[in-house]
């Protein structure tokens, strides 16, 4: 682990000041309490929590990959497997309940989805619109149609 820092200063005498560097193993940084409290105060806990789990060896690497990769995987998994998954953590959660992955999850499983269908499960929700039941969303439909007609004869 090397911790380096530099010196800012409008004063003369501090301006050629040398950055300064600390270099120690995995194992001494563990134990450096007071090393721990520079880091906590310059970087926060969140890094200083980062780096004591990399020294540990504690790293997830899935926890790390990008939202759009997740969704990606998530995409092939059972639904059972995406439910558990949700109750991994937080982040977790709220990517197996967005609207991205639910629109990938019906567009890949369905056959057809007509204009009228996107927009009934944009304003619904997809994974909603998911979990529907056919006869359901076909009276949802009904009535989004009568009330576009009835719409459109107000307006001519």
């Amino acid at each position: 682990v090397i911790f380096r820092w530099w010196k800012i200063s409008l004063r003369n005498e501090l301006r050629e000041s040398r950055p300064g560097e600390i270099k120690q193993s995995q194992e001494d940084f563990l134990e450096d309490s007071s090393l721990h409290i520079q880091i906590a105060i310059v970087f926060g806990a969140k890094v200083l929590e980062h780096v004591l789990n990399l020294c540990r060896g504690n790293y997830d690497f899935l926890e790390r990959l990008p939202v759009p990769l997740l969704l990606y995987i998530i995409s092939f998994l059972e639904l059972e497997d995406i439910a558990r998954l949700s109750q991994v953590s937080r982040r977790f959660e709220m990517i197996c309940n967005s609207n991205a992955l639910w629109e990938n999850i019906v567009e890949n499983l369905c056959d057809t989805i007509t204009p009228e269908m996107k927009e009934l499960a944009q304003e619904m929700g997809w994974k909603r619109f998911f979990f529907t039941n056919r006869l359901q969303l076909q009276l949802q439909l009904r009535r989004r149609r009568q009330k576009q007609d009835a719409q459109k004869k107000k307006v001519t």
